[in-house]
This record gives structure tokens, C-alpha cells and sequence, in this order.
């Protein structure tokens, strides 16, 4: 779909641009799961980004003016998103999850995982006293999200983040040092516990590449734009997550796994027959995130 420069003279106000915008996204079939389920809020978010406004700001300024400029640049934009199908993450560099704000590139996935939420929540009833958490390993780090928000919600604790892509922690590090955690998140690259140091943590979390190769396969065109590592799970999904069951030996006596594993739970119940997780639902699944105690890992 090739955007219509001749329209910039119709285009006055942010109203009318985000009218604009809203109908040219509900017309070009874009997929909408990085951040947004719906055209006008991811009109209004790369809209407000690129004029350097906050959602705050929307209705102050929904009757103001845009530059010639600002609208040359905004159609730009419209135009990656709509003809190349790049998400709108990729497009700003940035990403909010749990109402945070994280630097992203096309090296690490773009933040979403639902973790976030179990992490905000400080992974309660299953973790009653928050300020008892004083280790955490987040394997398969990407952009550092989840470890930064886990030193953020379990604030006596020390964070390990791992990834097997050093570009990935590249912008890991970026995010932790934005939120000035560098003191309390270490990076360590490693595929997954090859390059650990043997230790013993209160908490892991992973959330591992998991995509079998059919899904995969069938994927809108947004997701091709992240990187192939951190989606495949080979043939059901579980390459990986059958590596690691390594994690009994980095648990405390008392410590827990979160694991995310999301469609796939039908192929995680023929390979882990005899593990009955406690699975957790969130606020958009269901049977995709499994919490496990230290006595449970075979």
C-alpha cells in the first residue's frame, strides 16, 4: 500500500493525522502484537513518538497544528509499518512493558512476555516476603526487561541476566544502565547454563525461544523482523526448554522456576509427563507460563 504524500495539505491538525493514520492501518492488514491489539492505539503511540509528546499530552494537543514536516515524517513511518511490515517497536526503538519504558532493537525480541506481570505482582502467593529474595537468574535475557523488573520488584536481590546473543545483551545493557541497575544486574553470556558460574539462586526465570517449526512457519510477516534465535523452538517447540533441566542444580532448597512456554503446552505435556507444574494464568493467557518448586524438577 503506497501512502498518499498529496493528502499532506488535507492533513492540519494531530486529529486529523491520527484519523488518517487510524484507517490506513485498518486497511493494510498490519498485524497488531507487539504492544498494541488495535489501530488507533498503535496510530496514537507512533504518532505521539514521533512528535515527541506523550499520551498525556493527546488532548491538549489534538487540535494543534502539524509542520509540514512533521506530518512528511509521520507518513514516512506509516509507510515502513504498512509496506515493510516492520513492528512499530522496531520503528520508535522503544517499548513499554508494565508501564516501563525499555530500548529496543532488531537484535532482541521485543518485550511482552507476560512474566512481566507474575513479576510485578512479585510472583505472590508463591513468594510471601519479597524481601527474602536475594538471587535471580533470568535465562534467555533479550532486551534485559525481565531481569530489570525483577530487580525493581525484589529490591534486596542480585540479578543474574544471561543470553547466547552478545548483541541481545548489548541491549541489555543499555536498559540497565538507563535504569541505573548496573550494581544489582549482571550480564553473562552463555548458552544457557554452559558459561554460569555454578551458584544457587531463589528465583530463575526463562523465557526461552519456544515457536515450533509449523507455527513458525505460519507467522505474520511483523515477527520475521525479530531475530530467528529467540523464536525457534525446533520441530514442538521444545529444544530448548528440554535443556534445561540443568536448573535443579542452580535452585535453592526453597527455590522456584518460572518458565514460559506459550502455545505449547500440548507438546510440553508429552515431553514432562511426570512434572505437574502449577500453571498461571495472567490477564491475556492461560496454560503458558508454569511456575515449578525445586522438588518438583526430575
Amino acid at each position: 500500500m503506497m501512502i498518499n504524500y498529496s493528502c499532506i495539505n488535507r492533513l492540519r491538525t494531530l486529529r486529523d493525522i491520527i484519523r488518517y493514520t487510524t484507517t490506513i492501518f485498518n486497511k493494510s492488514g498490519i498485524f497488531f502484537g507487539h504492544g498494541s491489539d488495535n489501530a488507533y492505539d498503535e496510530a496514537v503511540y507512533l504518532i505521539l513518538h514521533s512528535l515527541n509528546l506523550t499520551a498525556d499530552n493527546l488532548d491538549i494537543f489534538l487540535d494543534s497544528n502539524i509542520t509540514e514536516n512533521e506530518i512528511r515524517k509521520i507518513l514516512h513511518l506509516i509507510s515502513k509499518r504498512v509496506d515493510l511490515r516492520i513492528p512499530v517497536s522496531y520503528l520508535t526503538e522503544e517499548s513499554l512493558l508494565q508501564g516501563y519504558k525499555f530500548y529496543i532493537n532488531k537484535n532482541a525480541i521485543i518485550p511482552r512476555s507476560p512474566i512481566s506481570e507474575i513479576i510485578q505482582n512479585c510472583i505472590y502467593p508463591w513468594v510471601k516476603d519479597p524481601e527474602s529474595i536475594t538471587s535471580i537468574l533470568d535465562l534467555c535475557t533479550g532486551s534485559g526487561c525481565l531481569a530489570i523488573l525483577s530487580a525493581l520488584s525484589f529490591q534486596r536481590s542480585i540479578v543474574t541476566a544471561t543470553d547466547i546473543s552478545e548483541k541481545a545483551l548489548k541491549i541489555a545493557e543499555k536498559n540497565i544502565n538507563y535504569y541505573n541497575l548496573q550494581d544489582r544486574i549482571k550480564i553473562i553470556n552463555s548458552n544457557l547454563f554452559d558459561d554460569i558460574p555454578i551458584s544457587q539462586y531463589d528465583i530463575i526465570i526463562c523465557n526461552p525461544p519456544y515457536v515450533n517449526t509449523q507455527s513458525l512457519n505460519n507467522l505474520p510477516e511483523e515477527y520475521l523482523h525479530e531475530p530467528i534465535i529467540a523464536l525457534d523452538g525446533g520441530e514442538d517447540g521444545m529444544s530448548i526448554i528440554k535443556n534445561i533441566k540443568k536448573v535443579k542444580i542452580f535452585l535453592k532448597r526453597e527455590g522456584i522456576l518460572v518458565l514460559e512456554i506459550g502455545n505449547e503446552y500440548n507438546n510440553f505435556i508429552k515431553h514432562f509427563q511426570n512434572i505437574n507444574p502449577t500453571w498461571i494464568t495472567t490477564a491475556n493467557t492461560e496454560n503458558s507460563i508454569m511456575l515449578l518448586h525445586k522438588e518438583q524438577i526430575p
